[in-house]
């Protein structure tokens, strides 16, 4: 079995095996009976059964608790710590949230895998974006759209395209919660050194490139680099949607399952051959896939321009202060100007069990989850980590407000999700195999980097999944 690392938004690198893990998800599901009929369920596809009576908590004797398996480490952790304390002292002699570090995301999933064999599964769970298509066809969890429904809910305060990732048909099947975008970042001082306006960055392939040609060191300008970032499967999928195109056939997988990827299609071969070219001409680096080195290369001035999450955003603003240089953030590029795509949302949301749990067990999980999902405690949670609220009442809260004031740069995301429609392309692709579609997509960018004809680089990794997404269909139905 071979291991292999990649990076989910923001720069955790997550661990899977290639490609010996689709045959075992395949067994693993066909051993559950997971699977809908196709992608196109509604938002049932999911579920193991409706969502309890409302009052199924009023019933309860004595402190009901809620097992609660999650991604989150180092500063985030805390964050997290601190709202569930604040839920379980609300809710003391009530409910009780018990949080438990699964690891990282796929330490996480495959954990949740075995946890199903054994029935042991938590009561809710942090699973990251890509994991969703798997989560729909293991059928353990109740879509939110349940308790949506039974409730009367307005979720109208959900960012529209925060929520449309995690829905089909308009249906929720899981709860977003922690969330992250892309954008451009660039070093102004740098930009007014080589004689660029610091207020209008680039926004396309071929802006990037003529600001690249004079800010690099082989045409004369102040940073080794005029563009720099990693060979991160993230960033091709954010070109694919900003140009108004969709990752993956029956639209994005959610007409019904996917059955190909579309990355070897002209759009996103424009953009391996540009970023191929840059390189070759000295006006881009070639960090390799780590992202920390893309990242570390442009704190240090090394690159003018980068590509990265927001969640960069605190790291890199510190940096410039050190370092006594201008940070500047902008929207995600477009392949060609005039294209109305736009980014997709990155990050982690809650799914709440349903085979093997009780009633109230459930009725608790949603209401932690109700709570999570609420603008204050995303205000909390967007202040103490970074990440974006999915909650457009938060962006009000007053600490929020403050905390934008103090840092104006993040606003330019807000902005760029409130501007982006929310189409099938922008939903982002739903894939059984979605992680390593975005190790292949990988391998296909690095390929035309070091030297291989770029078409015929990503239709070779297009095809190597092929199998791959043909045995993963097969046994979910």
């Amino acid at each position: 079995m071979k291991t292999t690392t990649t990076r989910a938004p923001g720069g955790r690198r997550l661990r899977y095996a290639v490609p010996a893990v689709v045959a075992s998800a395949s067994l693993f599901l066909a051993a559950c009976g997971g699977g809908s009929d196709n992608g196109s369920d509604g938002g049932d596809g999911g579920s193991s059964g409706g969502a309890p009576a409302a009052d199924a908590l009023d019933k309860a004797k004595g402190v009901t608790t809620v097992a609660f398996w999650h991604a989150m480490d180092g500063t985030n952790a805390e964050q997290l710590t601190k709202l569930v304390d604040e839920f379980n002292s609300a809710n003391s002699g009530k409910i009780q949230v018990k949080a438990t570090y699964a690891g990282k995301y796929d330490d996480a999933i495959t954990k949740y895998k075995a946890a199903i064999q054994s029935k042991s599964t938590p009561d809710l769970i942090q699973v990251y974006d890509i994991g969703t298509r798997f989560m729909i066809d293991a059928k353990q969890t109740i879509p939110m759209q349940k308790f949506i429904d039974r409730d009367k809910l307005d979720v109208s305060d959900l960012q529209p395209n925060i929520a449309g990732y995690y829905s089909i048909n308009d249906k929720l099947n899981s709860m977003p919660f922690n969330t992250s975008m892309p954008v451009l970042y660039y070093n102004k001082s740098l930009f007014k050194k080589a004689g660029l306006d610091p207020e209008k960055p680039p926004q396309d392939l071929a802006a990037i490139r003529a600001a690249a040609e004079k800010l690099s060191k082989t045409k004369g300008g102040p940073a080794d680099y005029g563009f720099g970032a990693a060979i991160y499967g993230w960033l091709l999928e954010q070109f694919i949607a900003t140009d108004g195109k969709e990752y993956c056939d029956q639209g994005n997988g959610r007409d019904g399952k996917a059955t190909k990827v579309l990355f070897d299609q002209p759009e996103s071969v424009e953009v391996v051959k540009w970023w191929q070219q840059m390189v070759k001409d000295g006006l881009a680096a070639n960090t390799g896939r780590d992202t920390k080195a893309a990242q570390a290369a442009f704190k240090s001035g090394q690159l003018a321009i980068n590509l990265e999450s927001t969640g960069q955003l605190g790291g890199y603003s510190k940096a410039a202060k050190d370092g006594g240089w201008e940070l500047g953030a902008a929207n995600y590029p477009h392949i060609k100007a005039g294209t109305d795509g736009g980014p997709i949302i990155g990050g982690a949301s809650l799914w709440i069990n349903s085979a093997n749990h009780e009633d109230v067990n459930q009725e608790a999980a949603w209401q932690f989850v109700k709570f999570l999902a609420s603008p204050k405690s995303q205000a909390a949670w967007h202040i103490g980590t970074g990440y974006f609220p999915i909650s457009k009442g938060a962006l009000n809260e007053p600490a929020d407000v403050s905390y934008r004031k103090e840092n104006p740069l993040f606003d330019v995301a807000v902005k760029q999700l409130e501007g982006t429609k929310l189409s099938k392309a922008t939903q982002g692709c739903l894939l059984g195999v979605m992680p390593q579609a975005r190790k292949a997509s990988e391998d296909g960018l690095e390929s035309a980097i070091n030297g291989t004809d770029a078409q015929e680089a990503m239709t070779k990794a297009a095809d190597s999944l092929k199998g791959q997404i043909s045995q993963y269909n097969s046994s979910v139905g």
